[in-house]
């Protein structure tokens, strides 16, 4: 059977005509490096807040175990199961170049197609789990203040990706977006007919 060549979408076109685009800013469509340092800046104050409460809760040990899940999450499980159905998962390279996971190694081919209700439940719980893994360590080792604060700290990440990742990300298929219809529409039409 013959392979389908899949027009890139002007995500990861080299010369898009962003200028005249009316969705232009509507969307996270271009890669920019404010976007990644906004969306690295919600999580480092629960990574912080996390890490510290491991350490003096006598558990920093299981930070090795932490980072071992959420290498495997970014580069294997969230890769195969969300990202690769993104657009900027089609741009040129190996090296994914988006606001969330930059940097992740694509390991298997742009799948341009929603992801199934299978892959969207399989991000939910391997999310869930990387947020939640350091919680048992925190009460565990008796620090409930810093428990107290990741909750917050987590709590205002996810508050920080609703209102400015979610609610713009080219990724229309991910349980979490949530872009209005008419904006999804007109990316979806624009790409559909090379401009």
């Amino acid at each position: 059977m013959d392979e389908v060549e899949v027009t890139p979408p002007c995500t990861v076109k080299g010369n898009p005509d962003c200028e005249g685009c009316d969705i232009s800013g509507r969307l996270m469509c271009r890669f920019e490096h404010r976007d990644l340092l906004a969306f690295a800046g919600g999580f480092v104050p629960f990574a912080v807040v996390s890490v510290s409460g491991l350490v003096l809760g006598g558990y920093g040990v299981f930070l090795l175990g932490w980072l071992a899940y959420a290498v495997f999450f970014f580069f294997i499980w969230e890769a195969r199961v969300l990202c690769r159905h993104c657009p900027y998962w089609a741009g040129d390279g190996r090296v994914l170049r988006c606001h969330a996971n930059y940097g992740v190694i694509k390991l298997m081919g742009y799948e341009p197609t929603p992801i199934s209700r299978l892959e969207g439940f399989q991000f939910v719980s391997g999310a869930v789990l990387l947020v939640g893994y350091p919680f048992p360590f925190l009460i565990t080792g008796g620090q409930l203040t810093l428990s107290a604060i990741a909750v917050l700290m987590g709590a205002l990440f996810g508050l920080l990706l609703w209102t400015r990742s979610c609610s713009r990300c080219v990724n229309f298929s991910c349980p979490l977006n949530h872009v209005p219809d008419q904006i999804m529409d007109r990316y979806l039409e624009k790409n559909a007919t090379g401009g």
